[in-house]
């Protein structure tokens, strides 16, 4: 792991990050405890290396997928919380693989759930993590059906008091939602 810090305690590029989440000796496990580092700056690489490997090998991802859920409650770097929510996302979305589905199908997220409405409402967390923590929420709407309406007065509760890129984003999400909303009740 020192050699990674080594590498990240610098400033480093697109480039590099790909070239390290490609390196087979970075990782995962590695990367997520770094991810927590003291240093800002090097949790924030970690966590965007962390992210590519995610994205591009998810192989080598998958064996650690329970211990990056775990953890990522206690994320509150705001830098590494971006990609971590984003790489929540990615698993919780309609393309993520049989194997990532199966792991949270498996996976107690109710704490996750409460993190992230947490990190949703939270003044200080900046709108692109609250973009990612939207669709988290709804991607996990038919494990807990619960946050549909939650999520839909908490977007009208926001929706004034954020940006105009949580607007375009609220917008989104409302699609989607009416959409399986309207999927449901054809099938029932």
């Amino acid at each position: 792991m020192q050699f990674l810090i080594d590498i990240i305690q610098k400033p480093i590029g697109k480039i590099e990050v790909e070239n390290l989440a490609s390196n087979k000796a970075c990782v995962p496990k590695d990367l997520i405890d770094l991810s927590f580092h003291k240093d800002e700056q090097i949790g924030f690489r970690a966590a965007w290396i962390l992210e590519r490997i995610y994205s591009n090998h998810q192989d080598r991802f998958l064996s650690q997928a329970n211990y990056f859920l775990d953890k990522l409650p206690q994320q509150h770097n705001p830098s590494s919380l971006r990609h971590y929510v984003k790489i929540l996302a990615f698993m919780t979305g309609k393309k993520a693989s049989s194997e990532i589905k199966v792991i949270l199908a498996d996976y107690e997220t109710d704490n996750i759930v409460e993190v992230v409405f947490a990190w949703l409402i939270d003044e200080n967390v900046p709108v692109a993590v609250k973009s990612h923590c939207l669709n988290i929420l709804a991607n996990l709407i038919p494990k807990h059906q619960w946050i549909r309406e939650e999520l839909i007065d908490t977007m009208e509760f926001l929706v004034d008091k954020e940006s105009i890129a949580f607007f375009a984003k609220v917008k989104q999400i409302r699609k989607q939602l009416k959409a399986e909303g309207k999927k449901l009740k054809a099938q029932s």
